[in-house]
């Protein structure tokens, strides 16, 4: 178990290190806040309605971040190993979150709470560096999402989630990604077939 703690203390650095690289006491003091959680599949990882207090990294698995309206699920974002999220407008204004984090597969996470991180980010520079770039990394792919969902038709933006996310589709239910596009699964299958 201490190996295993170790290694998903290290991805969780080794993202970190790969967008502002650590000085040696950092990476140390991070690696003492981290903690590592499994979720099955299905079960809920941040629930609408609470406040989201963690950035997490995802060592294997895979989570989808949506809502729930009366008529419909819409799906922002999925989320798969080696990647790093958080529910960012929750996060920040530390409001409840209107969105909700499930595992779509059995998953294990590393993540560090808001306090421990905003510790870090006034204790080292880079700390706070590397935040500044994770918010920015994550602004951008907000706008490109709204940017997608706004303009694009349905079929491009189908096509689009296959090239951008290609080792998803076999992981991606049939209604999680109809969600994710915005359109009925009918539509969704008729967009298959046409290409």
């Amino acid at each position: 178990m201490e190996i295993e703690q170790y290694q998903f203390g290290q991805d969780f650095i080794g993202f970190v290190n790969n967008l502002c690289a650590l000085e040696e006491d950092a990476a140390a003091m991070l690696s003492q806040h981290l903690e590592s959680l499994r979720f099955k599949k299905g079960e809920v990882i941040l629930i609408e309605g609470s406040t989201c207090k963690h950035l997490y990294y995802i060592n294997s698995g895979l989570v989808k971040i949506g809502f729930e309206s009366k008529d419909r699920t819409f799906i922002m974002r999925f989320f798969a190993e080696g990647e790093m999220f958080t529910v960012l407008d929750s996060y920040l204004s530390q409001k409840p979150s209107t969105y909700e984090v499930v595992a779509l597969e059995d998953t294990v996470i590393t993540r560090i709470s808001r306090t421990e991180m905003d510790k870090l980010r006034t204790r080292f520079h880079r700390m706070e560096t590397f935040f500044g770039k994770l918010v920015a990394m994550a602004s951008v792919n907000m706008m490109d999402r709204i940017g997608e969902i706004l303009e694009e038709q349905a079929s491009a933006r189908y096509e689009n989630f296959l090239k951008e996310n290609p080792g998803l589709l076999q992981r991606v239910s049939l209604r999680d990604l109809a969600s994710y596009l915005g359109i009925t699964q009918v539509s969704l299958s008729r967009i298959r077939a046409g290409i």
